[in-house]
């Protein structure tokens, strides 16, 4: 037997030991965390022998619920900044000082021109090439994108790369008959 589809077998022997209704939790869990998202975690789930749609299902969700998360965290930290900075909301602190305004990092530019040249779209199908997408979430939500644009085509990359993964670990299966 090949080693990849040995190891294959053995993930798959490890994950039947887990009950059949919990096993798309644990891929919603995984497909939640930034780095994994929904593109590891479907592959997860279609590896370890669960069904391609529940795997991209439950990767789906997992992965949109924490950028949901992300955006809803960032967005109120941007709006407290902003009202901060423009005097319009409570301050806790007495003594107003003005901040130094410091240079943007490298990689922040680097994402701003992404924006500017692609568009929130662009940034949001192209950022997972590069970061994950709660940061890509976060990132938008911070240079003032609005938050339902910004979960929109987030969740329209999000389906895109996951199918997409889903679609690969499937063949990737089929030509190994495991």
């Amino acid at each position: 037997m090949n080693p990849l589809a040995d190891l294959i077998a053995r993930f798959q022997e490890l994950v039947a030991q887990v009950p059949e209704f919990i096993q798309p939790f644990i891929v919603m869990l995984a497909a939640a965390i930034p780095f994994i998202e929904g593109e590891v975690g479907a592959m997860i789930g279609v590896f370890g022998g669960i069904n391609p749609f529940v795997a991209a299902a439950a990767a789906l969700i997992g992965n949109f619920v924490s950028v949901v998360g992300v955006v809803a965290v960032s967005s109120r930290a941007r709006e407290f900044a902003v009202a901060r900075r423009t005097g319009t909301g409570t301050d806790v602190l007495t003594e107003e000082r003005p901040e130094p305004q410091k240079p943007q990092s490298k990689g922040r530019q680097r994402f701003a021109r992404w924006v500017v040249r692609f568009g929130v779209p662009g940034a949001s199908i192209l950022g997972p090439l590069a970061i994950p997408t709660q940061f890509t979430s976060a990132m938008l939500v911070a240079s003032g994108t609005p938050k339902g644009w910004v979960l929109l085509w987030q969740g329209i990359a999000i389906v895109l790369w996951t199918t997409l993964a889903t679609i690969l670990a499937w063949l990737g299966l089929a030509v190994l008959a495991v």
